[in-house]
């Protein structure tokens, strides 16, 4: 008996300890767009392909109760991944990433984005804002 409560307790700990992304969409075609709901905010998202390599990724986050929507362009890579916080919402964090053809967007409430959080590019390398690629083994 003392066994399988202090299992469930470590289990339940387990979950309540390790974040989980609430929401996700995974966008495979140019113009295809995905949505998510968690939190304050109601987002869509779509991109399109520009020069060279990229896609360019829009993202339109709405407010629930009123006020006005914010919009965020972004140039992913194949294998880039950002995760940020809206402003006035710093409850949510929203995580971009792609992998070749598609790009997953994915929501997580309770958590805050750190704003000297690094960011992988293609190559391996991290970049803080404001700086340059600093070089770092594989994750």
């Amino acid at each position: 008996m003392i066994r399988k409560t202090l299992s469930a307790s470590v289990l339940a700990a387990l979950f309540l300890a390790a974040p989980a992304f609430a929401e996700e969409s995974t966008i495979g075609r140019p113009i295809d767009a995905g949505s998510l709901h968690e939190g304050h905010l109601d987002m869509v998202v779509y991109y399109v392909p520009v020069e060279g390599d990229l896609l360019e990724v829009t993202a339109t986050f709405a407010p629930k109760i009123g006020g006005d929507p914010q919009r965020v362009v972004m140039g992913l890579a194949d294998g880039d991944s950002v995760a940020f916080s809206m402003p006035g919402h710093r409850g949510s964090l929203y995580a971009f990433s792609r992998s070749g053809e598609e790009v997953t967007v994915s929501s997580e409430t309770g958590m805050r984005a750190d704003a000297n959080a690094l960011t992988r590019l293609a190559d391996g390398s991290l970049r803080a804002p404001g700086r340059e690629p600093a070089s770092v083994g594989p994750m």
